[in-house]
């Protein structure tokens, strides 16, 4: 076995401690990602009235809606001032689109239970704001 100058020592060891750098930095962006994309950053209810549900979108077809959302001002007699949310809903929940359209298409009040991500991804909705449940209000 031959000697190694130092030249290439140095060489072995810079490589080395390039590739561990770039897997480092590859698990640390796979994480941040993984983190951006189911990390929830609030939780909460809505209620009030589902306006509409729709599908929308060119190449990633995903699925919205609308809320109005009754608040009264803080005089008495007051008129109640509407406010709406936009929110998704993902793909896999299917139960919750199909009790969304029914809701909406009867005009009856839910209470939307929902979460809000860090971020939005074009695949998954056009709104950080995904409801999980809907709970129809009996009057």
């Amino acid at each position: 076995m031959e000697n190694q100058t130092f030249g290439q020592r140095a060489k072995q060891t810079t490589m080395k401690f390039l590739k561990r750098l770039f897997l480092i930095i590859i698990v640390l962006g796979i994480g941040t990602l993984a983190f951006f994309y189911w990390g929830v950053y609030e939780r909460g209810i809505w209620a009030g009235k589902v306006l509409s549900v729709s599908e929308k979108g060119i190449v990633f077809k995903t699925h919205e809606g609308k809320i109005s959302m009754e608040s009264f001002g803080a005089l008495k007699g007051t008129s109640p001032i509407a406010e709406t949310r936009d929110f998704s809903v993902e793909k896999s929940e299917a139960d919750v689109l199909k009790e969304l359209e029914t809701a909406a298409l009867k005009g009856e009040r839910v209470n939307l239970h929902f979460v809000k991500r860090y971020m939005r991804f074009p695949w998954r909705g056009d709104t950080k704001y995904f409801v999980t449940r809907v709970d129809v209000q009996k009057e």
